[in-house]
């Protein structure tokens, strides 16, 4: 009985390593697009150019309203009719796998289920 428990605690070691070490990295665009705003030189602008860039830019924002986010509403009803499903999972995008995981364990037995409904709440999906 030892040498079975042994066998799984030791399978289940190997197996969740990979799974749970990860970490976020920049994507090269990303690196890129950081990279080419650091060596831009303010100075080679105008200032006047600036201004109107800046007016410009809030005046379109001030223009555009914000609506209310269709997509955070798709996804709360997608959560709260088709969860067991992982509807709102699939529809965000997030790893085949995972969802498949979240549809076996009933949502991490609800809470991951409620993890996230926080993380929608708070736009953090």
């Amino acid at each position: 009985m030892k040498k079975i428990v042994l066998f799984f605690a030791l399978s289940l070691a190997l197996i969740s390593g990979p799974v749970f070490a990860s970490f976020p990295v920049k994507n090269q665009t990303e690196m890129s697009a950081t990279t080419t705003e650091s060596q831009i030189n303010v100075t080679d602008v105008k200032k006047s150019e600036i201004k109107k860039e800046l007016k410009k830019a809030l005046k379109e924002s001030k223009s555009q309203k914000a609506p209310m986010d269709t997509e955070l509403i798709i996804t709360l009803l997608l959560w709260f009719f088709l969860g067991a499903l992982a509807a709102h999972r699939w529809y965000k995008g997030k790893p085949t796998g995972w969802n498949i995981l979240f549809i076996l364990t009933g949502g991490g037995c609800g809470i991951w289920a409620l993890v996230d409904l926080i993380n929608i709440l708070t736009g953090k999906f």
